[in-house]
């Protein structure tokens, strides 16, 4: 309204035949700026009568006060102005959710059903109905939940354990239909890529496996062995044309490794990024853009980078403050959230490339440690070791209509 009214004044006073307005920042700051430098003008004498030219819709006996391009600028549509709800419209309650920074414990499926571990147990809440089942529980055997992690169909969830196993579960038929050995230690985490299911461990070892394997157990001939980190791996995430696997690890390395390379059992990275100087969980691939890859360094190193895994080039870097503990893009729009541990637990949501901090929330009392993105990619739920799970609504509606114009988007042109 106040942009509007300044747009008013301009035209009545200064003849700036203002017609539109164009709702963005800069526009304004320049208009703003234009206005004050234009004040000297305010008065014009002549003895000529500049002919105003009406628009077709404007009658020509109009008793309005103010001249045809306000009128036009009053009947144009307003653009409505974002607003990001400060607080979250839903909280559950987690008990036994660990405060552990090398899991992953919380996951959202195609299907709109949320999985989580708590303590020995996996359960399923259902976004469309509320309803809770528990899908499985560990204790049984001593055990522990690590990590859970969804297929793209949304019908299999995967669950990592202290033990060093990897269990696949039927959602819809509640039934445990693989158990996966190989790994030493705890798996904290896990990625899918259609059938083949990514497992990374504290033994340092990233396993690859296809669940179509007969063998619930043995090795097959597709299975191979990602040998790269010195310390524990803690972040998996395949890139969306499933030909990349990122990978993160408490040796404060990211490391990305090809698909396509021969199922050696131990098969090199294809590139190494060292640039982190604190542990690397978060990892997140732009939908938006090919081959744009973003990470976040842990408590020492409190920053989020992004790399053209194209040219293997780093791109830019923006320090947060705080212990980087997840990144999520947006479906819709080039924003990108992130979640954050020590010292503000707070969870923050940028735009990229200008990397401007759009929205800051809080509410966790402690470290933000899990962090997922609803199938229509509106919502994110995160959660605490405060035992909480609280959803927000942070990514805008609709796709953005404006294309990408990147030289890096192999998809914009043809080559």
């Amino acid at each position: 309204d106040s942009l509007m009214y300044q747009c008013l004044l301009r035209n009545e006073l200064l003849g700036s035949e203002i017609d539109r307005i164009k709702y963005n920042q800069l526009e304004s700051k320049k208009m703003n700026n234009n206005v004050i430098s234009e004040r000297k003008n305010l008065f014009k004498y002549s003895l000529r009568m500049k002919r105003v030219d009406c628009n077709e819709t404007t009658s020509p006996y109009s008793l309005s006060p103010i001249g045809c391009k306000s009128q036009k600028l009053l009947r144009s549509p307003r653009k409505p102005m974002r607003k990001i709800p400060k607080v979250p419209f839903k909280i559950l309650d987690a008990p036994e959710l660990q405060d552990d920074f090398y899991l992953n414990l919380v996951d959202w499926s195609s299907s709109n059903v949320l999985s989580v571990g708590l303590g020995a147990c996996v359960y399923l809440w259902s976004a469309c109905t509320s309803q809770v089942i528990r899908l499985c529980d560990l204790g049984t055997d001593g055990d522990s939940v690590t990590s859970v992690n969804w297929n793209d169909r949304g019908n299999l969830v995967a669950v990592g354990t202290h033990k060093g196993y990897v269990q696949v579960w039927d959602a819809l038929a509640n039934k445990k239909i693989k158990q996966l050995e190989g790994h030493t230690y705890r798996v904290g985490a896990l990625a899918w890529n259609g059938d083949q299911l990514s497992s990374g461990s504290r033994d340092r070892i990233i396993l690859q496996r296809d669940i179509r394997s007969s063998s619930a157990t043995a090795p097959g001939n597709s299975d191979r062995k990602l040998v790269g980190h010195r310390q524990e791996v803690c972040g998996l995430k395949w890139s969306p044309d499933q030909q990349h696997l990122a990978s993160g690890g408490n040796d404060n390395r990211l490391l990305v490794w090809n698909a396509s390379t021969s199922s050696a059992n131990q098969s090199q990275p294809a590139q190494t990024y060292c640039e982190h100087l604190a542990a690397v969980k978060a990892i997140a691939w732009s939908p938006h853009q090919h081959g744009l890859l973003a990470s976040g360094g842990g408590t020492a190193d409190r920053c989020i980078r992004f790399w053209n895994t194209l040219t293997q080039q780093p791109l830019q870097c923006v320090d947060t403050g705080s212990q980087v503990c997840n990144l999520a893009w947006s479906k819709h729009a080039s924003e990108l959230v992130s979640t954050h541990g020590y010292s503000q637990n707070q969870i923050l949501l940028w735009k990229y490339p200008s990397l401007k901090q759009v929205a800051k929330l809080t509410g966790h009392t402690y470290r933000v440690l899990y962090l997922a993105t609803s199938p229509d990619g509106e919502a994110i739920v995160t959660g605490a070791g405060d035992e909480t799970l609280r959803f927000w609504n942070v990514f805008s509606k609709s796709p953005s209509t404006k294309e990408s114009t990147s030289v890096l988007n192999l998809f914009t042109r043809i080559r």
